[in-house]
């Protein structure tokens, strides 16, 4: 009896010991085997080459050799179905959005430029102008996006002649809607400076180029930046001493109603005024404060977004899902601010900056906004977040971006578009 209860207790020393041991055995492995995680993470993920936080290239457009254009080129960029296209002052490319090959490409008449851009297509069609032999951006066209082919042009319109400069104002490069070209719904929006009925706007059928109704503006006030939604067309009215939004019916051009953009609201005469979406109506004034109106022209929030950062490419504003996204001076570099369009009140913020990067690619759609982060030391970051909440994801580019004008997400892929002038049209990754 005493044997064998010395053996229970010997057995019963043993298992503690036993399971002790094991547990030994396995945080002998574990352990190095996370430092050896930890120190793959810290040094692979910096690179892009950590799965699930990656981006990698899966194509990169292929040049056409032309000369760098000017930052402040024309410059406008659509999607078609399949197709990225690009156009510039020396003509349109098609590229296919899933792997780069270009499909086709148009050129203007020999000897001139394109010379305006419609922000936005409307069934694969945008309309374009070109300049004349003699000078001044004389000839409008439509163009199908899906072929390239020109469906119609109309030579010789007063409207962007006389317009000049400041008709042709398309935001300084802000990728929403605005300038002297506008599409919706069928139709194609002229701004016309002169002839016979004065300044007015000039409404044609966007897939023949029949006329469908002439809009005047009144008497003293020369039309601006435009665009289009499906219930209105939009216009900003230079009036000499004031500043004025007007819009009209899309089926015959009435007047439906023109509110002024007075000193009250910091609108002066003359103020460079940018409209960033038409649905809803959102306006930018002078690169900085953002008025919103209702579909009756009754005003609504006024926001007052901080200076843009220093070091950015492409629009610092974008509207979507109700909200205003602004890229403003501020945090350790830069933030990205969320805004209810309704009320003006500030949703979340975000911290985006660092000295040594620079900013581009604002966009905003399908509840995500997103903004990529660019430096030739630091390496390339994609931010992602919740347009609601701001909750955050962050992606590291395997290979230098350079700097970014827009983002356009394709299914899985991600489009880049570069500036004009670094004559280099898209690039597009995908999540490793």
């Amino acid at each position: 009896m005493t044997e064998r209860t010395d053996e229970r207790r010997s057995g019963g020393r043993e298992r503690p010991s036993g399971w002790r041991g094991r547990l030994g055995c396995t945080a002998a492995v574990l352990v190095p085997l996370a430092l050896v995680v930890g120190i793959a993470w810290v040094f692979l993920r910096p690179m892009g080459y950590w799965p699930g936080s990656s981006m990698m290239t899966a194509w990169v457009a292929r040049s056409d050799g032309a000369e760098a254009a000017p930052e402040d080129a024309t410059d406008r960029t659509w999607v078609a179905g399949d197709l990225v296209v690009r156009g510039g002052p020396d003509g349109v490319r098609a590229f296919h959005a899933g792997s780069g090959a270009q499909r086709w490409e148009y050129t203007p008449p020999r000897l001139t430029d394109l010379c305006a851009l419609s922000a936005t297509a409307d069934d694969s069609v945008v309309l374009i102008a070109y300049t004349g032999r003699d000078g001044g951006c004389a000839t409008v066209a439509a163009l199908d996006l899906r072929d390239g082919r020109e469906l119609w042009h109309a030579a010789h319109v007063p409207a962007l002649d006389a317009l000049g400069d400041r008709g042709l104002s398309t935001g300084r490069g802000l990728p929403g809607v605005g300038g002297a070209l506008a599409v919706a719904d069928g139709l194609g929006i002229v701004l016309e400076a002169g002839g016979d009925h004065g300044p007015a706007l000039r409404a044609l059928e966007l897939r023949t180029g029949a006329p469908r109704w002439t809009a005047a503006v009144p008497k003293g006030c020369l039309p601006g930046p435009s665009a289009t939604a499906p219930k209105l067309v939009l216009t900003v009215l230079d009036c000499g001493d004031e500043m004025k939004l007007a819009a009209f019916e899309p089926t015959d051009g009435a007047e439906r109603w023109t509110v002024p953009l007075d000193a009250r609201r910091g609108v002066t005469a003359g103020t460079d005024v940018t409209v960033v979406a038409a649905e809803p109506i959102v306006l930018r004034v002078d690169d900085g404060d953002v008025l919103v109106f209702g579909p009756d022209g009754r005003p609504g929030p006024r926001i007052k977004p901080a200076s843009p950062p220093s070091r950015l490419y492409g629009a610092d504003v974008a509207v979507s899902d109700g909200r205003l996204f602004a890229l403003t001076g501020g945090g350790r570099w830069g933030l990205l601010v969320g805004y209810d369009l309704s009320s003006g009140d500030e949703s979340w913020r975000a911290e985006v900056g660092g000295a040594a990067y620079t900013l581009g690619g604002l966009h905003a759609g399908a509840g995500r906004v997103m903004v990529l982060r660019t430096s030739a030391r630091a390496g390339d970051l994609l931010h992602t977040f919740d347009a609601a909440t701001g909750d955050e994801e962050e992606r590291v580019f395997r290979d230098l971006v350079t700097s970014v004008r827009e983002l356009i997400p394709y299914r899985e892929l991600l489009i880049a578009v570069h500036p004009a002038s670094s004559g280099r049209p898209f690039s597009a990754y995908e999540r490793w």
